[in-house]
């Protein structure tokens, strides 16, 4: 393949594509809370959770989070441990942190009003170019293009474009080549509608539905039987494996041992189960790292196995249930040596409501 191509359509190609487009849309487009109510907070509040998160999986976040904070000015007066808590399972807690630092601007700059214009959006923190866009067309019906991952694979395959979809570059060229061709009177429903085409029917994963799709007749991957080829993406880094021992240390109530994380780096501010970069290996050496760890003998059993994986980083997890602990001075001392001062004894029910607990750690409570 040539690199770089930059085939397009004529204009009457456009139109039709725009059309075909819409009126797919309109007779397909799946029924979404934040879709039957646009309004700018609502649209804000549904595009950073969908981020790298699928759409079911987003609904009842995305319902409990207005519960709680039902506009701008909630969402900048939250306290960090109930803004945590509520995107709790989400994952890149950064983005909600973002989001009331961009709330806190709106109260401060634009009395609590999201800004219309894209250039204006582009200036609040935590929002590029992808959700200026999707806020400024959506909301406000301004002609903006919002180039997501849907869009860019369904123009990639459309066009047989043959550059890394991962560069700015490219996501620059789609940028202005859409905002030329957006329909003037329905941008919103446009840019929704190449997203729901590449959600739904130019997968990302597998076969494309090519029989399915509203605009097959200008596809130049469908007409050419080169689907497969794109989009083009550079390999990713590989990631950085991490053994853990995580530690489920119940005291005499039945209560939880937690660890508060730093407030910089991963998963800051956050709550956790008290852990180690250390595997635990069954039987003897595994005696051994927890008498060593705990200055005693206790009762311990392996609880499990599994991972999780973070953009950069994969962590291969092993869990360990202690309980018969001698609870005095120094063993708090002792595990307060070993996992930080920020350490607390929580009920489930506690943790439940109160202490937001990222993946990693929630799937052994």
């Amino acid at each position: 393949m040539k690199e770089n191509v930059t085939n397009t359509f004529t204009e009457e190609e456009w139109k039709e594509y725009r059309d075909a487009l819409l009126f797919w849309f309109d007779r397909n487009r799946r029924i979404l809370p934040w879709r039957e109510d646009p309004t700018p907070y609502h649209v804000w509040v549904s595009e950073i959770m969908l981020q790298q998160t699928r759409v079911e999986a987003v609904k009842p976040y995305y319902d409990r989070f207005l519960a709680e904070l039902p506009d701008v000015q909630a969402l900048a007066d939250a306290p960090e441990q109930q803004l945590l808590k509520l995107w709790e399972g989400l994952g890149y807690y950064n983005r909600v942190r973002n989001m009331q630092l961009a709330a806190q601007q709106i109260v401060t700059d634009y009395y609590g009003e999201i800004p219309q214009k894209y250039e204006v959006l582009l200036e609040l923190k935590g929002i590029g170019s992808y959700t200026a866009g999707a806020i400024s067309s959506i909301a406000y019906g301004n002609a903006v293009p919002a180039v997501d991952g849907n869009v860019l694979r369904v123009l990639a395959r459309n066009l047989e474009y043959d550059g890394d979809i991962l560069k700015d570059s490219t996501k620059k060229y789609f940028f202005s080549l859409l905002k030329e061709h957006m329909p003037k009177d329905r941008a919103g429903d446009f840019n929704q509608a190449l997203m729901e085409l590449g959600a739904t029917v130019c997968i990302p994963n597998g076969k494309p539905l090519c029989e399915d799709c509203p605009i097959y007749g200008t596809c130049l991957a469908r007409k050419h039987d080169t689907t497969s080829k794109y989009p083009v993406k550079a390999t990713k880094k590989q990631r950085k494996i991490v053994d853990k021992t995580i530690f489920r240390i119940f005291n005499e109530n039945g209560e939880l041992l937690l660890h508060k994380r730093a407030d910089e780096g991963l998963l800051a501010g956050l709550w956790e189960l008290p852990n180690i970069d250390e595997k635990y290996i069954v039987g003897e050496p595994g005696n051994e790292m927890i008498r060593r760890i705990f200055a005693q003998d206790v009762i311990s059993q392996q609880t499990g196995t599994d991972k999780h994986i973070f953009s950069h980083i994969e962590w291969h997890m092993t869990c360990i249930t202690l309980r018969g602990l001698t609870w005095d001075s120094k063993v708090y001392e002792r595990l307060q040596q070993c996992f930080g001062s920020n350490l607390i004894f929580a009920s489930l029910n506690e943790i439940e409501k109160k202490y937001p607990l990222p993946a990693a750690f929630s799937m052994w409570i």
